[in-house]
């Protein structure tokens, strides 16, 4: 699809003014320029050109606004300068996958003083001896070059970070999973505890039951002894009686 189309397609009815975003990647430029854009996007602030067959920035139109620019995978060779011109508030550039070769090319991004993070990966410049402490000293307002600082300190995702405001905008609303997990662990425990308890108290009161049939048992035996030791007696009174009547006899 080609470049014009396409932006007149991510416009979706609203007016060049009313976009902040444009994401255009993977169409095509018909002479390796930016086509269909124009000076009207004065609120643009984030522009993705990826893969777009640009050999060039000369038509780059005036985004005063724009803060990040993705122009990776493309041809561009120099003329770089045109970005300082155009866009003199960019605080973010990538560069990679494309032809740039001399350090006298990155130069001309010495006047984007705003700009805290360039990416040339998989640029022929990369190879140069000492490229990143030539890059950095060239662009002194550079903080990260190819997502990392001169202390390899890797760049913040700033899409990661966003997740991260979002999740403890989610803790301040409320309990989170895990605060939940400790919950079903505790209550697991509670009923570990409980079972234990259950069975403890079932064991005792077969224990109690036992007590109470031995005692039952007691009581019988106590009984029937005594019921013995009546029936004795009275066997032994009735023989006291025969003996007196044989006597009488």
């Amino acid at each position: 699809m080609e470049m014009k189309k396409r932006i007149s397609l991510e416009l979706r009815n609203r007016t060049p003014e009313e976009v902040a975003e444009l994401v255009v990647d993977n169409c095509r430029s018909s002479d390796g320029e930016v086509e269909g854009l124009t000076d009207d996007f004065k609120e643009l602030e984030f522009l993705s050109m990826v893969n777009v067959g640009l050999t060039s920035l000369a038509k780059m139109p005036s985004l005063p606004k724009l803060r990040k620019l993705e122009l990776s995978d493309n041809s561009i060779s120099g003329a770089l300068e045109t970005l300082s011109e155009k866009c003199p508030n960019l605080t973010y550039l990538n560069l990679s996958g494309n032809k740039i070769k001399e350090l006298s090319t990155v130069e001309a991004l010495q006047n984007l003083k705003n700009l805290k993070s360039l990416d040339l990966f998989n640029c022929e410049i990369t190879t140069l001896e000492e490229y990143r402490d030539s890059v950095f000293q060239l662009l002194p307002q550079v903080t990260y070059l190819d997502g990392f600082d001169q202390e390899d300190n890797e760049a913040p995702d700033s899409e990661a970070d966003d997740d991260d405001e979002d999740d403890d905008g989610e803790e301040g609303a409320g309990p989170t999973g895990d605060y939940d997990d400790e919950d079903d662990e505790d209550g697991s425990e509670t009923g570990e505890v409980g079972l234990s308890y259950l069975m403890k108290e079932g064991i005792q009161d077969e224990e109690d039951d036992d007590d109470y049939v031995e005692e039952e048992e007691e009581e019988v035996e106590e009984e029937e002894a005594g019921v013995r030791g009546e029936k004795r007696k009275r066997d032994h009174d009735d023989e006291g009686e025969d003996d007196e009547e044989d006597e009488d006899d």
